[in-house]
């Protein structure tokens, strides 16, 4: 999962059922332009299983797991799936289609599938809905609470499995509405002049937004400690590379503490990091992250060289999407 929010769901409270007793799974893949030759399963009390691929071109094991909810990923992506004691998991998939092509076959493979029948369906109201008016959310909102407890009733489910189902549903409810308040408030400064900012430039003095008038701006609010914001620096950097010499600078704004700003250098210095790098005055409190009305890194912004917003919750730079956008801008 790519997407924050949908990423924000794969390790959630449900992990707690997992049992402590250990019992035995038979474990295959076979995957389509797969990303890796090995693939990981993790789960609850740092369990984890490696499983590399055969001769046969098959990824295969047995191995002791208790019963619950785990990931497993091939380095670039990954999923849901549920174990279950002397279950075999037969597991089909495109990794180039990484979601939309993982099937389960075998025995107790019921709730894998339904995890990533599930993966979708969040996927596509995130898609569909973050868009709307929010009227016109609440209806979509409201019609896929009704759509998952159905499907979820018409299956053949362990029943702890359909307990921390029911819990997750009322989770990403929660998280659904605040984070389409937060898109909805940040849709409406599109247009309008940016706020200001002046912060510390890791090359030294300040640098103020409005120093880089005359450019389009591609902002990126992160921090040393925020793992989704550490993911997004390979994507970034393409970024910067395809469009050097363009009318854009990139620049990313820490929000790290005061007291991680030697931290941050370090960071800067170790991952050779590009563009401007700005340290913000008071981390999260900071004025320019409270007027863009932030509730969790990374963000993205665009601004254009006026000083307008173009995009107040610009794509990720792993997101194809914001390469159409620049090339729209800039060429």
């Amino acid at each position: 999962m790519k997407k924050l929010f949908v990423a924000g769901l794969v390790l959630f409270n449900a992990l707690n059922i997992i049992g402590q007793s250990k019992n035995s799974v038979k474990f295959t893949a076979k995957i389509a332009n797969r990303n890796s030759d090995t693939l990981v399963i993790k789960g609850k009390d740092n369990f984890k299983q490696v499983i590399p691929i055969n001769n046969k071109e098959v990824f295969a094991a047995t191995f002791d797991a208790p019963q619950g909810f785990y990931v497993f990923s091939d380095g670039t992506e990954s999923s849901r799936l549920y174990l279950k004691p002397n279950s075999e998991v037969n597991l089909t998939m495109n990794a180039k289609e990484f979601d939309e092509t993982i099937v389960y076959s075998g025995k107790g493979v019921n709730e894998s599938n339904f995890l990533a029948q599930q993966a979708l369906r969040n996927e596509n109201f995130e898609n569909e809905a973050f868009s709307k008016e929010p009227a016109e959310f609440q209806v979509l909102l409201e019609a896929k609470k009704k759509a998952d407890n159905e499907s979820l009733e018409k299956g053949r489910f362990d029943p702890a499995f359909v307990t921390a189902m029911l819990g997750n549903f009322k989770n990403f409810t929660q998280f659904s509405l605040e984070r389409y308040e937060s898109a909805y408030k940040a849709s409406k400064l599109n247009g309008k002049p940016s706020p200001e900012f002046d912060y510390e430039n890791y090359n030294g003095g300040k640098t103020k937004l409005s120093d880089l008038k005359g450019k389009y701006v591609y902002i990126d609010l992160w921090a040393t400690w925020c793992a989704p914001c550490r993911a997004e620096i390979p994507y970034l950097q393409e970024m910067e590379e395809k469009y050097h010499g363009k009318n854009i600078e990139f620049v990313s704004i820490s929000i790290d503490k005061a007291k991680d700003n030697e931290k941050w250098k370090k960071f800067v210095t170790d991952k050779k990091l590009g563009g401007v790098q700005l340290f913000a005055d008071k981390d999260r409190e900071s004025e320019f992250v409270v007027n863009y009305g932030v509730t969790g890194i990374p963000r993205f912004i665009i601004v254009d060289p006026k000083g307008n917003i173009v995009k107040s919750d610009a794509p990720r730079p792993s997101d194809p999407e914001l390469d159409k956008q620049l090339n729209a801008l800039l060429n």
